[in-house]
């Protein structure tokens, strides 16, 4: 579905638009936060082999993403509920470090089988990284949304003088089709 730039910019001056953009920005940041600790551990430093590299990478992306997502894309304050929060997050993360760390396994299999150099190998690690957390994108969005999401006031601050913020429908619809009561 192609976007106007006018159905963008009406999408982000939503509360729920507002979410969607920052929760990409933090998958951004976590990618690069993964990226960069998957370079320097595998690519640089080369201390362990692609899988362990892997886990060791995505771990610490998953502690930067759950906090910067709860509180700069959700909102929410205060001591982090484990059952509600916590747990899904943690079975979220562990699913998505599985897929990659399968895929980090296929990608070791084709660097051993094809002979290839590091630097190769470490391109290629990063790629099934990338392609196996950008395909839990989508549902991530949709699980987070549905766990962290706070009333608009509380999301996005007081509201300005005059004004009135209704909160966002859950889950967020991305479709453009009109809302049904």
């Amino acid at each position: 579905m192609a976007w106007t730039p006018k159905e963008l910019w009406d999408l982000l001056s939503t509360p729920a638009g507002r979410r969607l953009a920052r929760y990409t920005a933090v998958s951004a940041s976590a990618t690069v936060v993964s990226f960069s600790t998957l370079t320097v551990v595998f690519g640089a430093l080369r201390l362990w082999s692609e899988v362990p590299s892997v886990l060791f990478a995505n771990a610490v992306a998953a502690v930067w993403s759950y906090n910067l997502n709860r509180r700069w894309a959700w909102g929410k304050t205060g001591r982090s509920h484990v059952v509600r929060e916590v747990l899904p997050f943690a079975v979220m993360s562990l699913s998505g470090m599985a897929l990659s760390t399968g895929a980090a396994a296929g990608a070791h299999h084709l660097a051993v089988s094809h002979h290839l150099g590091h630097l190769t190998r470490t391109a290629l690690v990063l790629g099934a990284n990338l392609a196996a957390w950008g395909s839990l994108w989508v549902v991530k969005f949709l699980v987070f949304n549905r766990l962290f999401s706070a009333p608009a006031a509380t999301a996005l601050g007081p509201a300005p003088a005059g004004t009135a913020l209704t909160p966002a429908p859950d889950p967020v619809d991305l479709t453009g089709a009109p809302a049904t009561s």
